[in-house]
């Protein structure tokens, strides 16, 4: 059999080309085992992980007449009270936006249930006067 090396043709001798026939079969074990053994280590983290709940996505709709005429200074406390219950109440809830209308604001939270969208309402002084968990997210894009 003839292989290349640099720019030059060799023959290799039988002897020769059984020990790297056997150097590639032990690699590619190796390789092999490591690739198994990671998949194993992410299946094992996904299950320690799934311990944790799922966080859903919901949509509160809060009424508060004249919330689209709160001043800059009023919208920014209302924010630093959310926050405050929220760093309080931990990992499990957080506050990605939210929409300000005339009379209504709705707001975008990401929580591992509805009780704690309920809960930060309650401690934040805020009302919830429905929470929607989002089922499904469509776009212009949906339509392509």
């Amino acid at each position: 059999m003839e292989y290349i090396f640099g720019s030059s043709l060799h023959k290799l001798k039988p002897k020769v080309m059984k020990q790297i026939t056997k150097h590639f079969a032990i690699s590619a074990i190796m390789i092999l085992l490591v690739t198994v053994s990671n998949a194993q280590e992410a299946s094992s983290t996904k299950s320690k992980n799934s311990n944790q709940k799922e966080m859903k996505t919901y949509v509160i709709e809060r009424e508060i007449p004249g919330a689209g005429k709160l001043t800059a200074e009023q919208l920014k406390g209302i924010s630093q009270t959310s926050c405050t219950v929220l760093k309080e109440m931990g990992p499990k809830i957080q506050w990605i936006h939210s929409y300000v209308t005339g009379d209504k604001v709705y707001c975008i939270y990401k929580a591992e249930s509805i009780e704690l969208i309920k809960e930060h309402a309650k401690k934040g002084g805020f009302p919830a006067n429905s929470v929607n968990e989002v089922a499904t997210v469509i776009s212009p894009a949906t339509a392509e």
